[in-house]
């Protein structure tokens, strides 16, 4: 009997979110597929492990152009939500992929520390569980407000992809995959490998950035160095080159550095 796959589907955008309906359509027909998520937004949860302490996963109806997908929504962050649900739904089923996404807003640069759809991705793939880390550009007045989107490409791209990962034995130090999709993508646009860009790409801007200044009255706003944007970089290759970033992320976040020189600087 051959092997029908199993995708564990998240998010940082909630359960309700269309995004990760998207991403329900994008691979509803490669497997089988098991949606657990966020009851409620946890944008920029990184890979935190918070939620209410008396919160337990709860089923919820959950379609996708008139097919019912089994899914659970549980009151935590993303990556506490995929680790209680691979501890408790999928004992006797281990995932095949884990998506998380298709998220409202590019994940680029070194900000992606904050990005709860990373973090689930993550947490995953701390677990041996292969990850995918989906998301579409979009201007930050929409991250929090789940406007409708043409999701198209995402879909495209994130199929493709997983269809990819499921298939492939990757190399030593990659854990998990992160796609980034420009909002002007088609399923014709080219894609690349790219590395992390050292910028931060999102910036906080108080109006007021006095000494009393709340958080809340902060803006995001996208801001990017052109002249020390690295070519090969998920950013240069979103912002400028306007292609699909496929960025390969390691969980050993040990610095590249040669032992030897850093010794040498560090003293005895």
């Amino acid at each position: 009997m051959t092997h029908r796959p199993l995708f564990l589907l998240t998010n940082d955008d909630g359960i309700h979110s269309p995004g990760l309906r998207a991403a329900a359509r994008a691979v509803r027909d490669l497997g089988d597929v098991l949606v657990v998520a966020p009851a409620t937004q946890q944008t920029a949860m990184g890979r935190s492990f918070t939620g209410r302490p008396d919160a337990a996963l709860e089923p919820v109806p959950f379609e996708v152009d008139g097919h019912a997908l089994r899914a659970y929504a549980c009151e935590g962050s993303p990556a506490s939500v995929v680790r209680h649900g691979l501890s408790v739904l999928c004992r006797d089923r281990r995932p095949d992929l884990l998506v998380s996404g298709i998220n409202y807003g590019e994940n680029v640069g070194i900000s992606i520390g904050a990005s709860g759809t990373v973090g689930a991705a993550m947490e995953a793939a701390a677990r041996g569980i292969p990850a995918l880390a989906a998301s579409q550009q979009m201007h930050p007045d929409h991250f929090m407000r789940h406007e409708a989107q043409d999701w198209s490409a995402s879909e495209h791209f994130l199929r493709l992809f997983a269809r990819k990962l499921l298939a492939a034995r990757l190399p030593q130090d990659v854990d998990l995959v992160k796609l980034d999709v420009p909002e002007d993508a088609t399923p014709a646009t080219p894609w690349r490998l790219s590395r992390l860009s050292r910028q931060r790409y999102f910036e906080m801007v108080l109006d007021d950035p006095g000494l009393h200044s709340r958080l809340r009255d902060g803006r995001i706003t996208v801001q990017v160095d052109q002249a020390a944007l690295e070519p090969d970089s998920d950013v240069h290759a979103l912002v400028r080159e306007r292609v699909v970033a496929v960025t390969p992320l390691s969980l050993d976040a040990t610095s590249r550095a040669d032992f030897g020189a850093l010794r040498e600087a560090l003293g005895d």
